[in-house]
């Protein structure tokens, strides 16, 4: 049985993103959940997993451009790190407008790659501590498992330290 974008729950434009990645096998293992997981302790609690192993896809202006930053979820962004990765003047959380109107998807539910626009991604080196990843499937009750190495590649993310070192 083929499993489509209704079946699984995840948005369609995440699922034809997969299709164009040549990962369509990949729409078998998107879990769907009644109550909401926007959040990475939402999406943890449900799935049964090390809050770590949730990949964040957030996106920040860095003077006024889109950027996504791959983040696990246990972590917060220290945006003076994505500053100086990037080289920027400004940088700081995007508003919801900015996210929908870069990504396709609503706060909440912005997987890691097939984003209505390309942008740049940053991906912390965190996510490596885990051998599957799980993250948004375009929806706040979709998720997906992938491995780390992979995820990132696909997004196109380059590895950067930019979780906020604990005191």
């Amino acid at each position: 049985m083929t499993t489509t974008a209704e079946d699984s729950g995840a948005h369609p434009r995440f699922t034809a993103a997969l299709e164009e990645l040549g990962l369509g096998e990949l729409r078998a293992r998107i879990r769907r959940f009644p109550d909401a997981t926007r959040t990475a302790a939402e999406a943890a609690a449900a799935i049964g997993c090390e809050l770590s192993q949730i990949c964040k896809s957030l996106i920040f202006t860095a003077d006024r451009e889109p950027v996504l930053v791959l983040m696990d979820g246990a972590s917060r962004v220290d945006v003076e790190r994505v500053r100086e990765e990037l080289g920027a003047e400004n940088v700081s959380r995007a508003k919801a407008d900015v996210v929908r109107e870069t990504t396709g998807y609503a706060i909440g539910g912005v997987p890691p790659f097939g984003h209505r626009t390309r942008t740049r991604v940053l991906a912390d080196r965190s996510l490596l501590d885990h051998d599957t990843v799980w993250a948004a499937a375009g929806t706040p009750h979709t998720v997906f498992p992938m491995e780390p190495k992979t995820l990132i590649a696909h997004a196109g993310g380059i590895l950067v330290d930019v979780r906020e070192q604990s005191a």
